[in-house]
């Protein structure tokens, strides 16, 4: 095959796609390998992240990174965001300090403002002084007599809906609506791989697996390097790595050796009653890993819901956070976990996790106690770069001269990694300098909502999942 391409992507989940995306905006061609038969089947996702409120152990300039990086994202794919807030609060049982969480969010908001401020695309999270909301206990039991609303418009109704199921004698005062938006990963790919089969700046490679990487810089060709699949051998200038957890395995054959962490978690797809008002994603905030870890209640269209409890009996499992070895790039899971990534569970396990995770949640949600198992688990290993399994916010590195590795941890980073690795291939003159870059996406913007809706569902059903998980609660224009 004679044609030399500038990048070659191995991996075709959020940060590949992204970074082939970016690439064709900026007319650079570039070939994507990916070994499934559609792009993003990595780790389930299904919350934005933009300003980390999920996680209260992480610092503020995580945050900010996570509120930047989330609306640079929701500004490029929004028909894959799910318009509707999270409510926040933490359980009299456990130690994070409402104060404190008070404290992060005033400092969001003035960041927000910033963000807007610099350019007024950004306020996609509504106005900054919209940010949040804080209702004391007075002031839940007011919104609790209110009439349901179908469709909230308001913090104050997406309130009064919640305290219709939420026990909150059980919760600190006061508690917090935030509006960190939902995320479906289905709609996501969805859009990404039509555009991706749109442009010619692509060469999109599914169903493809990379057998081998040959290494010819020093051999003074015209290209530096060969992705050797079952049908054929591609030259490429540039490499990226792009494997997601299984980024450590092209660094061992590159005899590079990183400390990374990779862990796998499940999340469980429940069915509840039909309820006469939309509800925010509910979050009881608790130490992870521990009997009373974080509970997270994702709402989706149908009466479906995504349920994540970070406990080992739940969303997290024994043995299920390795990290590499010394002289070992790749960590590798036992043989259990490695059959669930195959989709292979033990009889049984799918059903016990769903209704530990349905009890979980039903301590704080009393009536959520009647849901039901609503389709198999979205499941999925994630790699963090070091050795914190705190650290929410990975980019890229560049182990060696045209060549480098996305270490992104949440699926927000994506846009962040792709634009470094631009400036990186021009500072290595792989492509000539770009002097403007334009601030229009035609390609994404080219790809319709009825394109989107109708793949996002083909995606879900033909991963086994419901096809209500591939559309927004909200519909967007």
């Amino acid at each position: 095959m004679g044609k030399i391409y500038n990048v070659g992507i191995i991996g075709g989940g959020v940060s590949g796609a992204v970074i082939a995306l970016q690439l064709a905006k900026n007319n650079i061609d570039s070939i994507l390998f990916e070994k499934e038969t559609s792009l993003v089947n990595g780790p389930p996702f299904c919350h934005l992240h933009a300003g980390g409120n999920l996680y209260p152990d992480i610092s503020d300039e995580q945050c900010k990174l996570l509120m930047k990086q989330s609306i640079d994202m929701a500004r490029l794919f929004p028909q894959s965001i799910d318009k509707r807030p999270t409510f926040i609060s933490i359980p009299k049982s456990e130690k994070y300090e409402i104060e404190k969480m008070e404290s992060r969010l005033e400092m969001l908001v003035d960041y927000y403002q910033k963000l807007v401020d610099e350019d007024p695309s950004n306020e996609i999270l509504g106005a900054p002084n919209n940010y949040y909301k804080i209702y004391t206990k007075e002031d839940l039991i007011a919104l609790s007599d209110k009439p349901s609303v179908k469709r909230p418009s308001s913090a104050d109704e997406w309130m009064s809906n919640t305290m219709k199921f939420i026990d909150h004698e059980k919760l600190k005062s006061p508690v917090i609506i935030v509006q960190e938006y939902g995320w479906n990963l289905f709609r996501f790919g969805a859009q990404a791989q039509l555009a991706l089969n749109k442009t010619e700046k692509c060469s999109l490679k599914t169903n493809t697996m990379v057998t081998n990487i040959k290494d010819v810089r020093n051999q003074k060709l015209d290209y530096n390097w060969e992705i050797c699949t079952r049908d054929g051998v591609y030259k490429v200038n540039y490499l990226v790595n792009s494997c997601g957890f299984k980024t450590g395995t092209l660094d061992e054959s590159l005899h590079l050796n990183v400390e990374r962490l990779i862990e796998f978690k499940a999340a469980y797809v429940s069915k509840w009653k039909p309820i006469s008002g939309l509800i925010p994603e509910l979050i009881f905030h608790g130490e992870r890993d521990t009997p009373h870890g974080m509970a997270q209640l994702t709402p989706y269209c149908d009466d479906f819901y995504q349920i994540h409890g970070m406990t080992k009996d739940i969303t997290l499992f024994e043995n299920g956070l390795i990290q590499s070895e010394f002289n070992k790039a790749q960590p590798e899971f036992n043989e259990g976990i490695q059959q669930k990534l195959q989709g292979a569970w033990a009889e049984g396990e799918i059903k016990t996790r769903t209704e530990n995770a349905i009890d979980f949640v039903a301590k704080f949600v009393p009536s959520f106690k009647s849901a039901v198992l609503g389709g198999p688990p979205l499941f999925g290993a994630q790699q963090i770069p070091g050795k914190d399994p705190n650290l929410r916010v990975g980019e890229v590195s560049f182990p060696s001269k045209s060549y480098a590795r996305s270490e992104i941890v949440k699926a927000s980073s994506a846009l962040t990694v792709a634009n470094q690795i631009i400036n990186k291939i021009q500072e290595e003159k792989i492509i000539p300098t770009i002097c403007s870059q334009s601030a229009q996406y035609l390609l994404l913007d080219a790809i319709s909502k009825n394109e989107i809706d109708q793949l996002a569902g083909e995606l879900a059903v033909q991963r086994g999942y419901p096809e209500a998980l591939s559309r927004l609660l909200i519909e967007r224009n």
